[in-house]
């Protein structure tokens, strides 16, 4: 009875021991996954708002949770829209699978921003351009993917930092062993515990210390107990290659500037997507206009064709003359068909290009367009007070010497700048093309780092180790003690000659090559630029001089349309249907080409203001143009 209850003891003493060793070496316990991924998103957002500080100037708000309601959400449920499965409508909609680590997420959650207007007809929704421009930000899915990376590239960072924090491990063992091999039956327990630091030092020197605690007892043999300690530490240190700061910190230098690429990706990004979007919404409306152009011309060739119809009755015009108008009746409607099913297309891809379903019921405010053709109509009103004024305006006598009036610069836009200047706001502004430039710098950082590749590589280590293990074989003797008279310490430096450098010889001429690359394409890009800026100024002055040239062929078809029908009913014997169908179709493809030079004036603008990196795009996706007038009123 005595054996067994000394037996007891000693395996209680042993559990004990075990579980304080735990304590002791895991003082944090354990932490749940959640508490994991928001610590995460602590260090990522901590990383991203100081990158944006350093990059743009100032943080902006960032976050890569979507909201359950964005409004492809809204849609594909209010309008009933078809689903292929759950993940349709977003993560927090799937089922939950076996073993799913965190029960709650991703969770529903609800955004402050709504930016559309319900119509009557709460299944459709009416959007303004800075409307589509919101949800673009919070719908569009490679507007995701790129905050996404930017996420990924901060917590790719944070990795590299971790390289030269203390990195604590710990570890603790429990062991039961029974030995019937010898002549009495050895039954023991073993328990060990072990915590340790390693660091990496900016000058590429690594640390490692180590501190064991063992703890064996018997349960057999009268359950002798002993306790052991150990401490070990060790250092290496390179003093040839993979030695300086510089070649130890490259990866985490270029995981630092990795952050701010990302970001600049991004703001060049929201920059082009801003004016596709914008792009994207008039050229609906454009298209829109066109239906409605064509529907009016289809109207009035219907009415053209009763009227040959009543005129060849009266005898007044030929069979041959009213099947042209029957014929141009039959072109007109297939032009609205056409002009209708083209509008149709064109919204569905404005839809897929906010990431919105290209089934669901969308209605963009024609009012955006209206605003872009009202100078236009002032145009037109100014030529028509013009005519008035002079009407008797004797023409140039035939043969005079023909002189071409070239575009000036008179009703300029603000945007219409000096070329020189625009390309130099552009090259200073561009984030891409910083990036570009940042290319050039990483390129040359790598050929250093490739150098020192080819160098020896010599090598300082050092260890030290103090203090007794203990074991199961060793339980009768006395506990240990940590004692450094005596420890075992030793030194020893390596040696690796530079006999065989094959792979880092092609690696080094391989930087070279690289370097010419990035250098390449800082040039390429540099004169992509100044190409894109020269032509957006070009677009500006041609829609500009389009929009004046547009607005007098609309005045005049207006008056062709207007007299011909006049002359036709007259029955001036000079006048065919031929002539009013004519009129009739110039004055649609006037109308046209007018709605066309407005818009792409407009697009002009904004492209150019984007190429020139001066399209500032908020955490929101609205826009802030660039202003010369108030930049310059800044400057005195």
């Amino acid at each position: 009875m005595l054996y067994e209850r000394k037996r007891l003891t000693s395996l209680f003493r042993a559990l004990c021991a075990a579980a304080a060793l735990c304590l002791l070496t895991a003082p944090m316990g354990c932490k749940a996954p959640s508490e994991y991924r928001l610590k995460a998103d602590d260090v990522a957002n901590s990383i991203i708002q100081e990158k944006q500080a350093a990059a743009l100037g100032q943080a902006q708000e960032f976050s890569i949770e979507r909201p359950s309601d964005i409004l492809r959400r809204r849609l594909l449920a209010d309008q009933n829209l078809p689903l292929s499965s759950n993940a349709s409508l977003g993560t927090d909609r799937l089922e939950p699978i076996d073993h799913w680590p965190e029960k709650d997420y991703p969770k529903e959650n609800e955004s402050s921003l709504n930016p559309v207007v319900l119509l009557d007809n709460p299944k459709q929704v009416k959007m303004s351009l800075m409307q589509a421009l919101q949800v673009g930000a919070q719908n569009s899915f490679e507007y995701q993917t790129l905050k996404e990376d930017i996420f990924q590239a901060a917590l790719d960072l944070d990795l590299e930092r971790n390289e030269f924090r203390n990195i604590f491990v710990g570890q603790v063992s429990s062991l039961a062993s029974t030995n019937t091999t010898g002549d009495r039956t050895v039954s023991g327990v073993e328990n060990s515990a072990s915590i340790g630091v390693t660091r990496t030092l900016e000058n590429g020197a690594e640390l490692s210390t180590a501190l064991a605690i063992d703890l064996a007892n018997l349960l057999t043999m009268g359950g002798a107990s002993s306790f052991g300690i150990t401490g070990d530490a060790s250092i290496a240190i390179p003093l040839l290659r993979g030695s300086g700061k510089h070649i130890v910190r490259e990866p985490l230098t270029q995981a630092e500037r990795n952050v701010v690429y990302a970001i600049y990706d991004f703001e060049r990004f929201k920059q082009t997507f801003a004016v596709e979007v914008a792009q994207g919404y008039l050229g609906v409306l454009r298209q829109l206009d066109s239906v409605r152009n064509a529907e009016t011309n289809y109207r009035s060739v219907i009415d053209s064709a009763r009227r040959s119809r009543w005129l060849a009755d009266a005898g007044r015009l030929s069979e041959v003359q009213v099947d042209q108008a029957v014929q141009n009746e039959l072109r007109a409607r297939q032009s609205w068909i056409r002009a209708m099913e083209s509008f149709k297309g064109t919204l569905d891809s404005f839809k897929n290009l906010l990431g919105l379903p290209p089934d669901a019921q969308i209605e963009l405010d024609r009012a955006e367009l209206e605003q872009l053709v009202a100078p236009a109509s002032e145009m037109i009103a100014d030529i028509v007070q013009q005519d008035e004024a002079e009407p008797n305006k004797a023409p140039a006598p035939a043969g005079a010497p023909v002189e071409l009036p070239p575009p000036t610069t008179k009703d300029a836009g603000p945007l219409e700048m000096n070329e020189p200047d625009a390309v130099r706001l552009a090259l200073d502004n561009r984030y891409d093309l910083q990036v570009a430039q940042g290319g050039v710098y990483d390129a040359q950082r790598a050929v250093v780092v490739a150098a020192d590749a080819l160098r020896a590589e010599l090598t300082l280590l050092g260890a030290a180790a103090i203090g007794e293990g203990r074991s199961i074989g060793s339980a009768t003797d006395d506990d240990g003690e940590l004692r450094f008279d005596k420890g075992v310490y030793s030194a020893l430096f390596t040696l690796d000659l530079p006999l065989e450098r094959t792979a880092e010889r092609n690696a080094y001429r391989n930087s070279y090559i690289s370097l010419e690359r990035a250098v390449r394409n800082v040039q390429i890009l540099e004169d992509r630029i100044k190409l894109s800026v020269r032509q957006r100024l070009r677009d500006l002055l041609e829609s500009r001089e389009s929009l004046k040239i547009q607005a007098k062929s609309v005045l005049l078809a207006e008056k062709r349309v207007k007299s011909t029908e006049f002359f036709l009913q007259a029955g001036r014997g000079q006048i065919q249907i031929r002539d009013l169908l004519d009129a009739q179709n110039d004055l649609l493809s006037a109308q046209n080409a007018l709605t066309l030079a407005a818009v792409n004036y407009r697009i002009a603008e904004l492209q150019l203001q984007s190429d020139m990196g001066l399209l500032k795009i908020d955490e929101k996706g609205l826009w802030r143009e660039y202003s010369p007038k108030e930049v310059a009123n800044a400057r005195k």
